[in-house]
C-alpha cells in the first residue's frame, strides 16, 4: 500500500516540477523585453524567484526522493534502463541549476542572453522529459 501512495507523491511531483521547468523559462522570454528596474521586470523577478523557490526546487527534491525510494523498492538498481533514466534525470537536474543561476542573475538585473535564447532553453526540459518517460514505460535497457 506504501508503494503506491509514493508513486502517486513521484508522480504528483514530477508534474509540478516539469510544469516550473518549462514555465520559467518562458517567464524569462518576455523579461528580457522589460527593462532593467521597470514595474514589470520587479514583477518578473518576483514571480521567476516564487516559481523556483515555492515549487520547483520543492518539487525536484520530492521527486528525487520519492524516485529513489521506488527505484529501492522494485529493485530496479541493477536495470539499464533506470540507470540511463537516472543519467537522464541527472541532465534535468543540471538544466534546473542552470535556471537557478539565471533567476539570479535576472534578479541582479546582469542578464545578458536573449529572448532566443530562453526560447530554446525551453525545449530542453521537454527533450529530456520525452527520453525519461520512455525509458521508466518501454523499458528499453
Amino acid at each position: 500500500m506504501a508503494y503506491e501512495w509514493i508513486k502517486a507523491l513521484h508522480v504528483v511531483a514530477i508534474i509540478s516540477w516539469m510544469a516550473g521547468m518549462l514555465y520559467l523559462p518562458r517567464l524569462m522570454v518576455y523579461h528580457c523585453d522589460a527593462p532593467a528596474g521597470s514595474a514589470q521586470s520587479e514583477t518578473f523577478k518576483v514571480m521567476e524567484r516564487r516559481l523556483l523557490k515555492a515549487i520547483i526546487n520543492p518539487a525536484m527534491i520530492v521527486a528525487w526522493l520519492s524516485g529513489l525510494t521506488l527505484a529501492w523498492q522494485g529493485g530496479w538498481f541493477s536495470d539499464g534502463w533506470l540507470h540511463v533514466k537516472l543519467v537522464l534525470v541527472l541532465a534535468m537536474s543540471a538544466v534546473h541549476g542552470m535556471m537557478s543561476g539565471w533567476v539570479r542573475r535576472f534578479g541582479e538585473d546582469r542578464n545578458t542572453r536573449s529572448a532566443r535564447f530562453y526560447r530554446i532553453a525551453n525545449e530542453v526540459p521537454t527533450v529530456l522529459m520525452v527520453a525519461i518517460v520512455i525509458m521508466v514505460v518501454v523499458k528499453p535497457f
